[in-house]
């Protein structure tokens, strides 16, 4: 069994902020995958299915973006699972937009929910990093990742979250690094500022 958890916050007013993108694939799989209801358990939505043959769980946690570890600390109890079983998906400034990364281990690069996940499920989490861009200034990065995605944005996040979907069993199978270059491949990221990364 796999434990999928995307990041946000479960308020209505953050519904499409670049800080719930991690949601928004959640619900992207569960609607191509045809999982079951979303219902209350672990302190999240959640809804169970299966991806290429193998159970998986997806996580939307009620506990707001800085404490998505203590939700899905409660899962991992529950089924007696452990770190590398548990790949949590989130939107990340440090990559220019559209963008995306899988890494294991490693520091939290200041993302409050990777250290919360950290703190409480291990080091080891698979994070799927899926780049939104970074406003240029620090003392901007919070109102940035809590506002809607612009207009112009909307064409590559919604590619991306399909994408990031779509090529989900070569994450169960083949490996990060296939899966990573599949979602590149289906929605490649739109051209950039040079100065982001």
């Amino acid at each position: 069994m796999h434990i999928f958890v995307g990041q946000g916050n479960p308020a209505p007013k953050y519904l499409r902020t670049r800080h719930n993108l991690g949601f928004m694939v959640m619900d992207a799989i569960a609607s191509d995958y045809g999982f079951g209801p979303w219902r209350s358990k672990f302190q999240s939505q959640i809804s169970e299915g299966k991806v290429g043959g193998e159970k998986v769980l997806l996580m939307k946690p009620d506990t707001y973006y800085n404490e998505t570890g203590r939700a899905a600390q409660a899962a991992l109890q529950f089924y007696k699972l452990s770190a590398a079983d548990v790949t949590v998906f989130h939107d990340e400034i440090d990559l220019a937009p559209g963008r995306t990364r899988v890494k294991r281990g490693g520091g939290h690069s200041g993302n409050n929910g990777i250290r919360s996940m950290i703190a409480h499920v291990g080091a080891e989490v698979r994070r799927v990093r899926m780049g939104v861009g970074h406003p240029g200034d620090k003392s901007r990065v919070m109102p940035y990742v809590l506002s809607e995605f612009a207009k112009a944005d909307e064409a590559w996040r919604d590619a991306l979250i399909d994408a990031a979907s779509r090529a989900l069993p070569l994450l169960l199978s083949d490996g990060d690094e296939r899966y990573q270059t599949e979602v590149m491949r289906l929605a490649p990221a739109p051209k950039h500022d040079p100065k982001q990364v």
